[in-house]
């Protein structure tokens, strides 16, 4: 017999509508911050390229306005006088040019030759260094500076003999205060301010726009992805534009429409494999139910047939026996797979369960118990009794007698739970066959061609386990041998349910 393993597929639960909102608002922040930073971040470059160009073209103006005006200013005034200048003359020179400099508001101060600058002690801002040494070696040179907080255009001037570049070794400074054209930058910096604030602001509506325009398609997206999640294999997207959104939406809607083909393909080798099982083991029911009982008279009479002939015969029974046995397990899996196994729950007594379990199969010798008195709960009694004799058969098959069989309960934020525990002295598991020993025909030893059981036993335990609205699971134990636990969901009270 070919193994069949059901395909696992959902079982269509209630479509449950996913928080877009939860969903894509993250996104749609992450989109609106990110646009919102590239508007200000080009605001911003932009106000800082124009404040730079404004205030260079501002403070240029400014020092060559006062360099020209002071060229013009030394111009007309240093005729009046004749070198070599005295310092009378010098003075009363920085103070007609400090006069005529009124729009200006400089002070001018004057230096012959290697004597002192005059006049003296008019400032407490000395000039700088540089500036000196440049109008020294007869280049006129200006530069800005900060004394106390406040902005200052210093000029200096070497003065020549009309219509000649000889040098009188006259030099001419003067000092100006940028108090004007700090306020205008200043100005140029709030006005900056004042218009990048409104374009940022003005930038949200795009960006929620642009939000909107890529999100709708991720939402439709994953909408359809939960419609395909749930088994709405039809669910396909509508197709707009020719963007990178569309072509994703397309290969959505190619995905879907090829699983929808291979689930279908598969849903219908699935249901002739359950069909062809379910038709075997049913026809091969009537003619194994006369060969046993042909056998089971052959068997008496062994005793008085030659050794040879009663050997035979003995062997045709005992095969015959599991192969009656394993068109059991395969109609009995099969209702499973076509949802036909019903559910019968009584209220019984699950220590006494157990225990008839043990003693119908004579194993009271082979196995240690831990059944608590009292212990009652609504279960399917001869499913119960099946799980129980699987899990043991299965142990003293397989691992070390004694074969210890527990019963206890257990209290979780889920309910109160029914645990039924077997374990083994073997050598327990392989790690690498532990999560394949519910699978169905699996043999751990694959050189094993033949086995006492069908392959189906543990299979047909999950089953009955899953019918009761609870789990199984096996394991190793610290101290050695497997352990199969049985986890039930403790009922109590009522009649039978199916």
């Amino acid at each position: 017999m070919s193994s069949v393993k059901r395909l696992s597929l959902p079982r269509r639960p209630a479509f449950r509508r996913p928080d877009l909102r939860a969903v894509a608002g993250g996104l749609r922040v992450r989109l609106i911050v990110a646009f919102l930073l590239v508007a200000a971040l080009s605001a911003l470059t932009t106000a800082a390229l124009t404040f730079r160009s404004a205030r260079t073209a501002i403070l240029k103006h400014t020092q060559d306005t006062a360099i020209d005006s002071l060229r013009s200013q030394v111009n007309s005034q240093v005729p009046d006088f004749t070198f070599p200048l005295s310092q009378p003359a010098q003075l009363d020179l920085a103070r007609r040019l400090t006069a005529a400099g009124g729009a200006q508001r400089w002070n001018v101060h004057v230096r012959y030759q290697d004597g002192p600058v005059l006049p003296a002690g008019d400032t407490d801002r000395p000039l700088p260094k540089e500036l000196r040494e440049k109008v020294r070696s007869g280049v006129s040179a200006f530069q800005r500076m900060n004394t106390h907080g406040m902005p200052w255009l210093a000029i200096g001037l070497p003065v020549t003999y009309r219509d000649s570049s000889e040098r009188t070794g006259l030099e001419v400074y003067a000092e100006m205060p940028l108090r004007e054209d700090e306020a205008n930058v200043k100005a140029l910096v709030k006005a900056a301010q004042n218009g990048a604030l409104p374009a940022v602001a003005l930038a949200a509506v795009p960006a929620l726009i642009a939000a909107r325009g890529v999100l709708r398609p991720v939402r439709e997206l994953r909408r359809a992805s939960g419609k395909i999640a749930v088994g709405e294999l039809d669910t396909r997207l509508k197709v707009t534009g020719r963007d990178e959104l569309a072509d994703l939406s397309r290969t959505f809607n190619d995905m879907a429409a090829a699983l929808e083909k291979n689930v279908a393909e598969l849903r219908r080798m699935e249901a002739n494999s359950r069909r062809f099982a379910a038709d075997v083991s049913h026809e091969l029911r009537t003619p194994l139910a006369a060969m046993t009982a042909v056998v089971d008279v052959l068997d008496d009479d062994a005793g008085s047939l030659d050794p040879d002939t009663a050997y035979a015969v003995r062997l045709i029974s005992e095969e015959t026996g599991k192969l009656a046995r394993m068109v059991e397990d395969l109609m009995e899996i099969s209702r499973f797979d076509a949802g036909a196994a019903a559910l019968h729950l009584d209220e019984v007594d699950v220590p006494e369960t157990v225990r008839k379990t043990l003693q119908a199969r004579g194993w009271q010798d082979r196995t240690v118990t831990d059944l608590p008195d009292g212990l009652r709960a609504r279960l399917d009694t001869r499913r119960i009794d099946v799980v129980v004799a699987n899990l043991v058969g299965n142990a003293l098959k397989h691992g070390g007698e004694p074969v210890r069989v527990t019963v206890r309960t257990a209290t979780r934020e889920d309910g109160d739970r029914l645990l039924i525990e077997v374990a083994d002295q073997g050598e327990g598991i392989d790690p690498d066959v532990l999560p394949h020993v519910f699978d169905r025909f699996f043999k751990a030893d694959s050189s094993r061609a033949r086995s006492e059981g069908s392959g189906l036993g543990l299979a047909i335990t999950m089953e009955n386990v899953r019918l009761h609205d609870g789990t199984v699971r096996a394991a190793n134990s610290p101290g050695g041998g497997a352990v199969f636990t049985v986890d039930l969901p403790l009922r109590r009270g009522g009649g039978d349910e199916i």
